[in-house]
């Protein structure tokens, strides 16, 4: 299964990622809480753990708010 980290879904922001890592605790906190909700995503679509639908539309749920807000703060 094909990972959805944020270097790789936003390569044209690496440096900005990095940047805003480094100087922003909201951002930061974003970037961590996105890589810990796509690592348990890919645990469950990898088939090392199950779960339900339910939690599983409710990761993804949360995996996109996450994307959205943290491409925000690159935006800007």
């Amino acid at each position: 299964m094909e990972r959805h980290n944020l270097l790789n879904e936003f390569p044209e922001f690496t440096e900005k990622i990095h940047d805003l890592k480094t100087s922003d605790n909201h951002f930061r906190k974003l970037f961590d809480e996105y890589h810990e909700v796509e690592h348990e995503v890919h645990k469950y679509n990898s088939g090392a753990q199950s779960t339900t639908d339910e939690h599983m539309h409710e990761l993804k749920a949360k995996l996109l708010f996450l994307k959205d807000e943290i491409f925000t703060k690159l935006k800007n």
